[in-house]
């Protein structure tokens, strides 16, 4: 896509998220959860990049009725990369307040077939080494990461605070992004 092309795109897509952002952890809203996956193989760490916020993210998204949070991540990862997976083990949950607040569940994943390939949800799809991650990584996908790598057999419980700190750094990235391009780590 066009660099001015991706930098009219900004406005409409900082509206919806900050609507999201405000509004989503309000009292009587239901709680939104969702299921990510650190898919590591011998190329390195799986990421995908957004369509509406421009960084590197892990594969994922909200679980249908009644799926559980296994089959949720397989799915999502097949939808957004064209990959199976299998779940190695369950990471941990993120229990995020403020903006955007939500409860991340992270699995760890392997491959166990199908073709890389991006999608309407996720325009790019990279490999990236694990000990030089992009600099376009959003930042609250850091610390999942580095609990998804270390050796550990018990999962972790982490409450973070998603702030201006946060949304600044997102928007950085995203400014970042859209000028340079999805090539842009």
């Amino acid at each position: 896509m066009h660099r001015l092309a991706r930098l009219l795109m900004l406005l409409p897509a900082w509206g919806q998220l900050a609507w999201w952002g405000i509004f989503s952890g309000r009292r009587g809203a239901a709680e939104r959860v969702v299921h990510q996956a650190a898919i590591v193989a011998e190329p390195g760490v799986l990421l995908t990049l957004r369509p509406d916020l421009y960084g590197w993210e892990l594969p994922g998204g909200a679980p249908l009725p009644g799926e559980s949070g296994e089959d949720a991540v397989r799915r999502e990862v097949l939808e957004e990369t064209g990959l199976d997976v299998a779940v190695e083990r369950f990471v941990g949950e993120y229990h995020r307040t403020g903006f955007g607040a939500h409860r991340a569940r992270v699995y760890r994943c392997r491959v166990v077939g199908g073709a890389l390939r991006t999608s309407d949800e996720t325009p790019a799809v990279a490999w990236f080494d694990p000990v030089a991650l992009p600099h376009t990584l959003l930042p609250w996908y850091r610390g999942p990461l580095a609990d998804a790598l270390a050796p550990r057999s018990e999962p972790v419980e982490r409450h973070e605070r998603q702030g201006v700190r946060s949304i600044v750094s997102g928007m950085v990235i995203d400014l970042v992004m859209r000028w340079r391009g999805p090539e842009a780590r």
